[in-house]
């Protein structure tokens, strides 16, 4: 007879286990993220990994279970400060990531971001029609697990996701530590002065970040690439003077990483306005609603206190403040003006992107609203806000010394917390919608979404200064003598440094960035045609295809593809609920975790190479094995879901 199960919900077991998972999938994501640009959901695996421990433990609940999913997923999502952070590296005002600066301000900025969302949940998640399909997704899968285990059934999610990270785990230490297998091929070629390049990955974190993006994203971003290394690169190689008389394949990199790139930002842009402008009238109307809603009593269904809210708001008020001022110190003792407006403005925007960021993710998914548009115009706005108060005498002269560096730096600085509230919003009503499916107290989730945000906040210092150390960022390596090849592509940091710096020192290349916005507008027309006959190419996703390295969009469209074949196979539901999601995420965790651990490997050695077995005389036999290895995980990646299916939760 299966054990009744127990109907505890806030839990000491509940907050520790969550703690565990939340140092793991914040590692991952922000590792992943710094890599592509991109994070994964983790809810869903979040979710498994904690009714399978329960189980184990005993008198395990659906309640608490939610409880834990909540807090890793706030965690694993303020990891999204990898977006900004680094911004400081790349743009010469830090060497490392100062623990108290970072951490500070990540935890405030999403501690903030929670509160945002509190006042909004009543009509954006309880008397609002909106999908929310990652939190419907989540709420399903923990019905599913509860009935499990009421059954005594036996959980396979658990092991299918160890197995997918073991299997990446290995593959990377074979690649990256001990470099008998490449992480990728390319070939160059070229026709006159125009130089092609064709290239892709054998990355399992991108295969499984592929397989979760989908067909439509991850051949919009295969797109992206051949417009980028199969178009643009060709055309500018071919026009463009090689006065330093670089090889074809260094050339054909210099023109991508100074012109192509900058397309890419223009169409981002546009694409990311485009999207916000299409949803503008929805969360109008979803802001004034949960404005203008009544405030409910019932004991089960009541929010954190408008004292408690008043209370950790004034806190964070001048939690932000004082981290501002110490940011600016070391530079001039004038900080009450710019730390003024850096505390207002992140409260005043910060709410505004919340409601946006929240019904956006209730419209179309977290994975799908578009952070990167408030990002940019985040960005756009502080840099505009902070020249005009330059021009107008109201901030000191040291600001606009050395080219606006100062100005520059805390721009990026702000625009920090800004980008944790708006992600932690983009999430938190996802996870309030689960709780109100499996009937949660949101007071309690309230609290940890708060409490995942302050413990996410501690890891993500440590994390990035590992990965700088190991690793560097393109274009800003710590030490000499560090390999390029591997370094951390960190876009959606080079596109803040790159727009902050362009509206401050005007200097932007304005005609490759209106290239990219003409594209963008094309790509937009191109999109709403295609959706015409059920089909889609998203710009956005075409944008970012454009902006990334060449590998890692041929390899993220290798996934899609192979989530495709599957979702044909057995059906959509089947391959996106079943192993196929909890392979995909062991995939990514267990490569971002080993990356992590060869960044530290190579911290306590100072190499990055400290592990290697073999030298550059294995070419090309470590490409070869490399191929055949990525093809193996492949077939075992499709044999696995196929036997598991249906089985997995």
């Amino acid at each position: 007879m299966p054990q009744p199960v127990s109907s505890r919900e806030l839990t000491v077991r509940g907050l520790i286990i969550g703690a565990l998972i939340t140092v793991v999938f914040t590692a991952s994501n922000t590792y992943l993220g710094l890599r592509i640009g991109l994070t994964f959901a983790s809810s869903i695996p979040a979710a498994v990994i904690s009714m399978a421990v329960l189980r184990l433990l005993g008198g395990g609940s659906i309640l608490e279970n939610n409880m834990v999913q909540s807090q890793a997923s706030a965690a694993g999502t303020i990891s999204t400060v990898f977006a900004v952070f680094p911004a400081l590296i790349l743009v010469g005002h830090w060497a490392r990531f100062p623990y108290l600066e970072t951490m500070g301000l990540t935890a405030a900025g999403g501690m903030a971001g929670v509160l945002f969302t509190i006042p909004l949940r009543r009509a954006l998640v309880n008397e609002s029609s909106l999908p929310y399909p990652e939190g419907v997704a989540a709420a399903e899968i923990l019905r599913a697990g509860h009935e499990q285990s009421e059954r005594g059934a036996r959980s396979d999610g658990l092991v299918t996701l160890i197995l997918g990270t073991v299997i990446s785990a290995v593959f990377s230490f074979a690649s990256g530590g001990l470099r008998v297998l490449s992480d990728g091929a390319a070939v160059v070629f070229t026709s006159g002065s125009a130089v092609f390049r064709l290239s892709t990955g054998f990355s399992l974190a991108l295969l499984g970040a592929g397989y979760l993006v989908g067909i439509a994203g991850g051949l919009a971003m295969l797109f992206g690439y051949v417009l980028s290394w199969l178009i643009a690169v060709p055309w500018l190689t071919a026009i463009t003077p090689n006065t330093d008389h670089l090889a074809p394949a260094a050339f054909a990199t210099w023109v991508w990483m100074h012109k192509v790139r900058f397309i890419g930002a223009g169409a981002i842009a546009l694409a990311s306005v485009w999207t916000l402008g299409e949803l503008a009238g929805p969360v109008i109307r979803g802001v004034k609603d949960a404005l203008t809603s009544r405030v409910g009593v019932a004991t089960d269904n009541r929010d954190l206190s408008p004292r408690t809210i008043g209370l950790v708001a004034g806190g964070l008020f001048v939690v932000v403040a004082g981290l501002l001022t110490v940011f600016l110190l070391p530079f001039t003792s004038h900080v009450i003006v710019p730390v003024l407006f850096g505390t207002v403005f992140l409260f005043i925007f910060g709410f505004l992107t919340a409601a946006a960021c929240g019904y956006m993710a209730g419209l179309v998914g977290s994975s799908s609203s578009p952070i990167s548009g408030i990002v940019l115009i985040a960005t756009v706005l502080v840099s505009s806000f902070m020249l005009g108060m330059d021009y107008v005498g109201l901030l000191p002269a040291v600001f606009s010394a050395n080219g606006h560096h100062l100005a520059i730096a805390f721009t990026i600085f702000i625009l920090s917390a800004i980008v944790a509230s708006a992600a932690i919003s983009n999430d938190n009503l996802q996870d309030l919608k689960t709780g109100q499916l499996v009937g949660a107290s949101p007071w309690k989730q309230e609290a940890v979404l708060l409490l995942g945000c302050g413990i996410g906040a501690l890891v993500v210092p440590p994390i990035l200064n590992l990965l700088y150390q190991a690793y560097g960022f393109t274009g800003a390596l710590p030490r000499p003598g560090m390999d390029p090849a591997r370094a951390l592509a960190a876009p959606q940091p080079a596109i803040i440094a790159m727009v902050s710096s362009g509206i401050f020192e005007h200097n932007l290349d304005w005609t490759m960035i209106s290239i990219g916005l003409v594209l963008g507008a094309a790509l937009i027309v191109l999109d709403r045609v295609l959706k015409r006959r059920a089909l889609s190419l998203p710009p956005l996703a075409v944008g970012i295809g454009l902006y990334l390295p060449p590998a890692v969009s041929t390899t993220i469209a290798v996934g899609a593809g192979l989530g495709w074949w599957l979702q044909r196979r057995m059906g959509r539901t089947e391959a996106e609920a079943g192993a196929g999601t909890m392979i995909a995420s062991g995939l990514i965790v267990g490569e971002s975790l080993m990356g992590v651990a060869l960044a530290a490997v190579s911290g306590l050695s100072g190499s990055d190479s400290a592990l290697a077995v073999v030298g550059s005389g294995i070419a090309p036999w470590d490409t070869i094995l490399g191929c055949l290895a990525f093809v193996c995980v492949c077939w075992w990646f499709v044999v696995r879901v196929r036997k598991t299916t249906g089985t997995c939760m």
